[in-house]
């Protein structure tokens, strides 16, 4: 098996695995929370910078040194640094406050370039807890992030790690 397509089952496991001994209701949320948007339901956005969602709530109390090895999932498939190549998934440095689908030089699937959202971290949080019910029929291969904790940890460094100017 080739290096990276390990990688990728091990993520997909691992997200798999995140969700295991939660409580929830028959669409999967947790059970005392109100379902997250999906893609179609997420509305207007405001977009802000990184600083900014850094300082408001959840984000000013998310612990982005444990969001940086919850990342380590993600980085099977994406790259986070400015200049940094597409892997099986695209490049995230500068994706936060962009348009869907518009990584320049990656081949995305008919719905991703056909959705119309910006990835805010409202957007992000609902694509980690369960990207196939947020965006239906996209390519991404990892069941969900269920821990709303683990998210916004993972968000602050994202927030972090895909503006750095580095």
């Amino acid at each position: 098996m080739k290096q990276g397509s390990l990688l990728l089952v091990i993520a997909v496991l691992a997200g798999m695995i995140s969700g295991c001994g939660k409580k929830t209701d028959e669409s999967g949320s947790d059970a005392a929370k109100a379902p997250l948007p999906t893609a179609a339901t997420l509305g207007d956005q405001v977009v802000l910078t990184a600083e900014e969602y850094l300082a408001a709530a959840p984000y000013d109390k998310a612990n982005s040194s444990r969001g940086e090895r919850l990342a380590q999932i993600c980085k099977a498939c994406h790259s986070f640094g400015k200049g940094q190549p597409h892997m099986i998934g695209p490049a995230l440095h500068g994706f936060l406050g962009a348009q869907v689908g518009s990584q320049s030089g990656f081949e995305y699937s008919a719905v991703m370039r056909n959705a119309d959202f910006v990835w805010t971290p409202a957007a992000v949080d609902a694509w980690l807890a369960q990207p196939g019910r947020f965006l239906p029929g996209n390519r991404m291969m990892y069941a969900g992030l269920l821990d709303e904790q683990d998210r916004n940890d993972l968000i602050a460094y994202l927030l972090e790690a895909t503006t750095a100017t580095k």
